[in-house]
């Protein structure tokens, strides 16, 4: 890990004292700037070979809390009157703590989720603000086909209790298709696999007050529509598990 200890410490100096007319215009502008200079350390500090959403344990928590703190710093320093420097101190902190609490319950998620499912084919990514778990068309549905394959079902059903177990949070379930045949038939088939997967997990317990559905057909492609493997990681039915906060 890459360690600046000289910059981090400023997130650990004495009071910062600033008159007046530091409070507005450009003066309070780079005064609002030096509470979020500790948070924003511990960011540029981190080794970014460790910043693999797959592999870092804690990427998460450490990017709630640097988001929540530049939020909060702001929030703190408009709506809190006075001293301009202290609000947004303040804010800064608190934002912190629950930018990581979030980001650590997601983190936490993750690990289970990928250490409960058997097939590897099943992605679960971080991204800081939420979780994305990727279905592959080839191993969920037939070509085609909208039905569940049997062999994924008991993969869903863990999928499904992990988010029963984790239930503060929403669920989007956007099904995905390659831009092969008719673009409107690719539009139903995403969105009735997407009903599908939908279907899985209220079945598995998941409340469907906690579930929005939709397809977006062949429109959000992640690879190239060229070639065989990039069409079929285009096949896909994605969830994303978005904390309430």
């Amino acid at each position: 890990m890459t360690h600046c200890p000289a910059t981090a410490r400023i997130a650990n100096d004495a009071p910062i004292h600033v008159t007046p007319r530091a409070t507005g215009g450009r003066w309070g502008r780079a005064a609002l700037a030096l509470p979020l200079a500790g948070v924003l350390a511990l960011g540029a500090c981190t080794d970014p070979a460790s910043l693999d959403p797959n592999t870092d344990p804690n990427q998460n928590a450490r990017s709630g809390a640097i988001a929540g703190a530049i939020v909060g710093a702001g929030v703190g320093a408009i709506t809190g009157g006075g001293n301009i420097v202290k609000n947004a101190a303040i804010g800064a902190a608190g934002g912190a703590i629950v930018g990581a609490g979030v980001g650590s319950i997601l983190d936490q998620q993750a690990a289970d989720l990928r250490q409960s499912l058997a097939n590897d084919g099943i992605t679960v990514v971080n991204t800081g603000d939420k979780l994305v778990v990727t279905l592959p068309q080839d191993i969920t549905f037939d070509t085609a086909s909208y039905d569940i394959k049997p062999a994924l079902q008991s993969e869903l059903a863990k999928v499904a209790a992990n988010f029963v177990e984790y239930k503060n949070s929403n669920l989007q379930v956007i099904g995905h298709t390659d831009n092969v045949g008719d673009a409107d038939y690719n539009q139903t088939l995403s969105e009735q696999r997407a009903g599908a997967v939908s279907a899985a997990l209220i079945n598995g317990g998941v409340q469907p007050n906690r579930i929005s559905v939709s397809g977006a057909g062949e429109n959000q492609p992640i690879a190239s529509n060229l070639t065989p493997e990039g069409r079929a990681q285009n096949r896909r039915v994605e969830i994303y598990v978005l904390p309430k906060n």
